[in-house]
């Protein structure tokens, strides 16, 4: 039986990815932190298949969709943040319409499940804050995996259900 040379999934448009990370980097530079800018050039990547609607329209509205939907997840917008833009700001930087940067932003929040504090996409200066990462089922109960015994921790980052073992940070802060 002949193997199929084609990859499984979706396939990534290399020079369209690159083309729409280098914006949100160039804004990020001026703007945003690297934690942002990382996760700007992750959301790029997977946004930029064969099929994905980020093959038509402008990229710079989908740059500032990026930027703006990331932001709703990690609270840019929000004045008590650090970084903190106005949804204004954003698509000022991009050169686009505040419409043109909601309609990207919204097409990328319902592709891409996103919600504030997203596991996925959430910055890591706000992991520990974020509940949706460490509430667990354990044995049919929910529980918040920080206040388990550290073997269960180990479990959990084992099966890639927490990004680090909580009980190693507390250890660390107090020596």
């Amino acid at each position: 039986m002949k193997r199929s040379s084609k990859r499984s999934g979706p396939v990534i448009d290399e020079s369209l990815a690159a083309d729409l990370i280098a914006r949100p980097d160039a804004f990020g530079d001026t703007y945003l932190n690297d934690d942002y800018k990382e996760l700007c050039r992750k959301m790029a990547k997977i946004i930029c298949t064969t099929d994905s609607p980020v093959n038509s329209g402008k990229l710079a509205g989908w740059a500032a969709g990026v930027v703006h939907a990331l932001g709703r997840v990690n609270f840019l917008t929000d004045p008590g943040t650090t970084p903190h833009l106005r949804s204004e700001e954003i698509a000022r930087g991009f050169g686009v319409s505040m419409a043109t940067m909601h309609a990207k932003a919204r097409v990328l929040r319902e592709s891409l499940g996103l919600m504030p504090f997203h596991p996925d996409w959430c910055l890591p200066a706000l992991l520990e804050k974020n509940p949706l990462v460490w509430m667990l089922k354990v044995n049919g109960m929910i529980v918040d995996i920080r206040g388990t015994p550290r073997e269960a921790q180990e479990v959990a980052y084992e099966k890639g259900l927490i990004p680090y073992i909580p009980a190693d940070r507390k250890s660390a802060s107090c020596g």
